[in-house]
């Protein structure tokens, strides 16, 4: 991930983190499930004030952009037409493999039914 703050820039740079993480996401340079550097961590990088990256992260969260898991820390998000394609596309491969593995479609969605439960804690 590589950001530029220009402090003689008219935005602010939150905003600036803010639309070229939101950017670099769109165009998946940081794909779905990529970890961001802590708020801390890129803080220092770019030379800013924690509380600036921190205002930027919570705009991103609130734009479904990124989600933050607790203490595992804070990553890209599957959201909105680019995620719903990767879905689809890993559900394609799925579903190629497991019909070549010679496996019943009761049996396939049975498996896919269990990892969903086991990545989603349920």
């Amino acid at each position: 991930m590589t950001l530029k703050i220009h402090i003689d820039d008219g935005a602010a740079p939150y905003e600036q983190v803010r639309a070229q993480i939101s950017e670099q996401v769109r165009s998946g340079a940081l794909p779905v499930g990529y970890r961001l550097p802590t708020v801390r961590g890129l803080a220092e990088s770019l030379g800013l004030a924690a509380n600036t990256v921190a205002k930027a992260y919570r705009a991103l969260e609130a734009d479904g952009v990124i989600e933050t898991r607790g203490r595992n820390g804070t990553f890209v998000a599957a959201a909105g037409p680019a995620s719903a394609r990767e879905a689809a596309s890993a559900a394609q491969a799925y579903a190629e493999r497991v019909r070549r593995l010679g496996l019943t479609e009761d049996a396939a969605l049975a498996a896919a039914r269990d990892a969903l439960r086991a990545a989603y804690d349920q």
